[in-house]
């Protein structure tokens, strides 16, 4: 009987350790910066700084995650996308003073007409999605250097540089801390654990597999910790950051779409056999367009949430993002090959690029060791995937 519960023990053991790896490595990481930058990483002003700087990752790394669902695909033009949609920002905005809602959703719109030429090659044409965002990636890097003729746009007006780099105020009058960030933080964690156990409860009464209840109580209360450890470092500085809130929605409606929709079980069922999938009255068409559609518009979003950081629309803007965004996936937990992958799972990830870019800079790594770093990391976390899949084979 001992013998086997141990087994029992040990088997629950391993399978957390698979399923909750990529966090485990997350606090991993923030704990070794935290120790070598003699914890400045974890410094109120600096978890701020880490919001605002990585919050074009959570977006872009959102959308691409739909494009590696069907089928391992990614999109190498967003990098180009969100410097071309901060040049127009800045055409719109700094050059031609058009009202700053309106030239939002002009770029907005830009973001979904350039997805839709993308995705109508990608989906009708045939043509593969690689070389279809590679001729992207070079076509609006070419349009950024034309709508900017070459030179950097600054300032932004105030209002406009609110959406990435303001905070939210303040109700209380409580002196050095941010009370309504405290109480928001709480409620999160608090709506969190609320709907996780509701969620749990449906599963068991519907026979579903709701997993071990020691490993469900711990994911509860260490996710939950992070939230009110969060807010709590957040209020000693100046509040709950503007772009917070923007990623907060993507987030919870992206992991709502792939959790509880129609459409999202499309693209779970495109990745893992599109043959299939087709066969059983999916139109596979329309959830590639749809995908790379939705990949270009959340690109216009990080090209909105970049310029304003920025406070200027650069030729330069987007370099290199693409990289970030597919790295973020795929150290996330989503497959090569399509068909898995969460929105947490890539938020981790997103987390993790964040926390690691930091450190070295905190620590004074050079910038030539940064991208070795990286480019190991994913390489580490693509191989930790595909091996997993050779042994369940």
């Amino acid at each position: 009987m001992e013998e086997s519960k141990l087994k029992q023990f040990t088997s629950f053991l391993g399978t957390g350790l698979r399923q909750y790896s990529m966090l485990i490595a997350l606090f991993a990481v923030m704990i070794f910066f935290q120790i070598t930058t003699k914890q400045v990483l974890l410094v109120p002003q600096n978890v701020s700084n880490l919001i605002f700087q990585n919050a074009y990752v959570v977006i872009l790394a959102v959308g691409m995650l739909l494009c590696i669902l069907t089928g391992g695909n990614i999109d190498l033009s967003v990098g180009s996308v969100v410097g071309l949609i901060g040049a127009l920002a800045g055409q719109l905005i700094i050059i031609n003073k058009v009202n700053i809602y309106l030239a939002i959703v002009i770029c907005l719109v830009a973001g979904i007409a350039i997805g839709m030429w993308q995705g109508f090659w990608i989906a009708y044409v045939q043509i593969p999605p690689f070389i279809v965002t590679l001729t992207g990636m070079l076509i609006f890097r070419g349009l950024t250097l034309v709508v900017l003729n070459g030179m950097t746009l600054s300032p932004f007006p105030a209002a406009y540089l609110g959406i990435s780099t303001g905070f939210f105020g303040d109700f209380f009058s409580v002196p050095k801390f941010n009370l309504t960030c405290m109480i928001v933080g709480g409620a999160a964690a608090l709506i969190y654990v609320i709907m996780q156990i509701f969620s749990r409860i449906r599963k068991v009464k519907k026979g579903y597999e709701a997993g071990h209840f020691v490993g469900f109580a711990v994911k509860l209360i260490v996710i939950s910790a992070a939230i009110l450890i969060v807010a709590y470092t957040l209020a000693r500085h100046k509040g709950i950051p503007t772009v917070l809130l923007i990623l907060a929605v993507i987030v919870l409606v992206y992991a709502y779409i792939t959790n509880k929709t129609v459409a999202g079980r499309y693209l779970y069922a495109l990745g893992g056999n599109q043959k299939a999938a087709r066969l059983s009255g999916i139109n596979t068409k329309m959830v590639f367009f749809l995908a790379y559609t939705n990949m270009a518009f959340l690109a216009a979003v990080a090209g909105l949430v970049f310029a304003a950081r920025l406070n200027s629309s650069a030729p330069t803007a987007g370099n290199g993002f693409e990289l970030d965004a597919i790295g973020a996936c795929f150290i996330g937990g989503a497959s090569a090959y399509g068909g898995i992958g969460t929105v947490s799972g890539t938020l981790i990830g997103a987390i993790f690029m964040g926390v690691l870019n930091n450190g070295m800079s905190i620590v004074g790594i050079p910038n030539g060791v940064q991208p070795i770093v990286k480019g190991l990391v994913l390489l580490l976390a693509v191989a930790f995937d595909v091996v997993s899949k050779r042994k369940t084979k």
